[in-house]
């Protein structure tokens, strides 16, 4: 029995956007689907419960934190990451090697591996790509992804960062530890990730195919060089895998930039393989992505957003920490089913709750961003079922209106 099945089941006429139906050993996922992200074994402040009636289907684990505490062995011993966690739905493991390149300084990379000292303390820890497939083996999750090489994004304009509004790398993935580079040594290190990220594949591989169980997923690179993107593709879709990615486009190159590679690498992925866009997560990136081709999509920002009182609407991101929200006395969003907006909590309260320092704030607002993502997947998935693609920028003008700047 194959670990999973990927079925497309309708098009959206005059794009690469696909409905699809991802069966796993833990359940079914229908795409185009959003994953919270679980980094520490938990979606921070949610209940398993809670995070099913926002509409999640499947959630990501991340490797490098469940790696340093409390050891895969641990979980393993504990029946794996779904039953230790009492998420029992479907999940997906990252590599680790992600949070490893953003060390910068803390770390040492070469063609083995990475060598890095763990934050926690300092103890030297060596990732490769076996003993990255080994510790998400133990983990058990459906889905775990080659171990790669992600190079930072190149060195940005002013003019660029202006036009990102704010959004720089750290905003967007927390990897503020990946110093962008410029001209040859751009080129250069872009190259050598292609080349390694291939030979490291080859290197999961031979380890994963101990798995019945889980789907391997391989990475594709490149940075913003078109050319080097489709090498890539070539060297990783030489392997006959359960599922593909596309990384290295959440490093702070830039919404532009982003939309070129994606639209450029997704059709060229494998037609009857799901398609992964690694820690992107704006409604303007999934918006283009879904045209594209993209079928999955991770990020942890309905979470940690919401811990710091940014709510996400369909027109926008509401500030719930300033004093324009002290005295209004309507939900987050009126259209919204969220726990936060179908019992009224006002915006006034909400604000209250985050200056005195109550947890109920991060966790009303964490709910309320989870659920703003699903159902945004919800009518992206219904105007693909009914070939009429007019229902999301009528009903999400976020989506539409960043896209365009």
């Amino acid at each position: 029995m194959a670990s999973i099945n990927f079925q497309v089941t309708a098009r959206l006429e005059g794009t690469h956007a696909r409905l699809g139906r991802l069966t796993t050993p833990h359940g079914i996922v229908d795409t185009p689907a959003f994953m919270p992200v679980g980094t520490r074994g938990t979606v921070k402040g949610i209940l398993p419960r809670d995070l099913r009636d926002s509409g999640a289907q499947i959630i990501l684990g991340n490797t490098y934190h469940l790696l340093l505490r409390p050891g895969p062995e641990r979980i393993q011993a504990q029946g794996g990451l779904q039953t230790w966690t009492r998420w029992l739905g479907p999940m997906l493991t990252d590599s680790g090697g992600f949070q490893v390149f953003s060390l910068g300084d803390l770390r040492s990379l070469d063609d083995d591996g990475v060598r890095f000292r763990s934050h926690l303390d300092g103890s030297l820890i060596h990732l490769t790509p076996e003993t990255s497939i080994h510790a998400q083996m133990a983990l058990g999750a459906d889905i775990i992804m080659a171990f790669d090489d992600c190079p930072p994004a190149r060195q940005l304009t002013t003019h660029q960062v202006e036009r990102q509004a704010g959004l720089t790398g750290s905003q967007r993935t927390g990897t503020a530890g990946i110093a962008p580079l410029d001209g040859d040594a751009y080129q250069a290190r872009v190259h050598e990730a292609c080349r390694r990220t291939a030979r490291w594949l080859e290197r999961c591989v031979e380890i994963w195919n101990q798995s019945e169980r889980q789907a391997l997923f391989g990475i594709v690179q490149g940075g913003i060089d078109l050319d080097l993107r489709q090498e890539c593709i070539r060297q990783v879709t030489a392997f006959d895998l359960p599922g593909y990615a596309i990384g290295g486009v959440a490093v702070g190159e830039g919404f532009e930039e982003l939309k070129r590679v994606v639209e450029f690498t997704a059709p060229l992925l494998p037609e009857h393989k799901p398609r992964y866009l690694m820690g992107v997560g704006f409604e303007r990136d999934i918006y283009a992505a879904v045209l594209a081709g993209v079928d999955m999509f991770d990020c942890v920002m309905p979470t940690r957003n919401g811990r710091n009182g940014q709510a996400f609407t369909p027109r926008g991101v509401l500030r719930l920490r300033t004093a324009t929200m002290a005295d209004d006395a309507g939900p987050i969003d009126e259209a919204c089913d969220c726990p936060a907006c179908d019992q009224r909590f006002s915006r006034s309260y909400l604000r209250h709750l985050f200056h005195t320092g109550e947890m109920l704030g991060p966790i009303l607002v964490s709910l309320h961003n989870l659920r703003h993502f699903q159902r945004f997947m919800l009518d992206i998935r219904r105007a693909i079922a009914e070939n009429n693609w007019s229902l999301v920028p009528a009903r999400w003008p976020i989506a539409v209106s960043t896209a365009a700047t």
